[in-house]
């Protein structure tokens, strides 16, 4: 029997499908203005979730998240779709309490066999995290899909919120970058990088804490945009600018050799136009090192304004001068 590629019934895979950042902010422009009289944190900033003030001094985190395959192991898509979502609360400085599926099928193209394997998958993932997965909403699709609605909990004057970063403050990354270039690779040839699996199958409730723990005020989780990106995105937001040393920040090393051998995906492109009008880089700064830094992440790290221990100085927030932030790139 020949195996199911799934990988191959999606366009794009993982995060590196987005709506290019650019296009999906002139959508969602008009829409910034909704308030209401218990929401924290809305759309105004692109955060990572949703939160909402309750009753008790208690915050309520509401995040969804979904994709088309990254890998062809369905057990392993599951896996990697629910330490995604999960992320956007431990971003925000919270503790996911309950998730339920999201699932989009192409139920006359491929083998629904599959689905209970995706779905295994991530429930080892929500056991891990300690919370229940519970129900969930299926539909036929083009492409498969699948990912999870999360809520979580928090307390409101301890998020961490990615418009709150101060200047002179060191920026720690929690995870490597590369995973999108590996996811395509592996889509083109179907070799398996377990060391991107695992990375991608980590949850960040441990690095959450620690950032909690550290008196950290602002993060954001590295996925679909890059770290240039989300990092553009966080100092935009904070009125910030940014340095970064490419030297420093960890990347999986198969990742290096792939981006040689023309392994790019074109989210990661999308996203070095994105916010090439807002970097500085040194003449030594070649072209890969900037893919590298844009690489569209799937279930990436935090990107913590501060330290941890057991994650990685990359730069520092600086004070910007001008009409907008900079990254500068040495």
């Amino acid at each position: 029997m020949t195996e199911t590629r799934l990988t191959q019934f999606a366009a794009g895979g993982g995060c590196a499908c987005k709506i290019p950042a650019a296009q999906l902010e002139g959508i969602v422009a008009g829409l910034n203005g909704a308030t209401h009289p218990d929401l924290v944190v809305g759309m105004d900033t692109g955060d990572d979730a949703a939160v909402v003030r309750i009753a008790g001094g208690q915050a309520v985190i509401s995040t969804a998240d979904f994709f088309t395959p990254v890998v062809d192991s369905a057990y392993d898509w599951g896996r990697i779709a629910a330490a995604n979502a999960l992320s956007d609360v431990y971003a925000m400085g919270g503790k996911p309490v309950l998730a339920i599926n999201l699932l989009g099928w192409p139920v006359d193209v491929i083998d629904t066999d599959l689905i209970p394997d995706v779905l295994r998958g991530s429930a080892d993932i929500a056991e891990g995290a300690g919370i229940p997965l519970a129900g969930g909403h299926s539909i036929t699709a083009p492409e498969p899909i699948y990912g999870l609605a999360v809520t979580g909990v928090a307390d409101p004057d301890r998020l961490l919120r990615n418009n709150i970063a101060e200047p002179g403050l060191p920026i720690s990354l929690t995870k490597p970058l590369g995973v999108g270039i590996l996811g395509n690779r592996h889509k083109a040839t179907g070799e398996i990088f377990p060391e991107a699996i695992a990375t991608m199958t980590q949850l960040n409730d441990a690095a959450s804490a620690a950032a909690l723990a550290a008196g950290v005020r602002a993060a954001t989780d590295v996925t679909g945009f890059g770290l240039l990106g989300h990092l553009f995105k966080m100092c935009r937001a904070s009125g910030v600018s940014a340095r970064i040393d490419r030297a420093a920040v960890p990347v999986l090393e198969a990742a290096v050799a792939s981006l040689r051998e023309g392994y790019v995906p074109g989210g990661s492109r999308r996203n070095l136009d994105w916010v090439r009008p807002h970097l500085d880089a040194a003449p030594g700064v070649s072209e890969d090192d900037l893919l590298l830094l844009a690489d569209a992440q799937t279930s990436g790290g935090l990107l913590i304004v501060g330290e941890i221990p057991g994650a990685p100085v990359i730069g520092e927030t600086t004070r910007h001068t001008g009409s907008g932030p900079r990254i500068t790139i040495p």
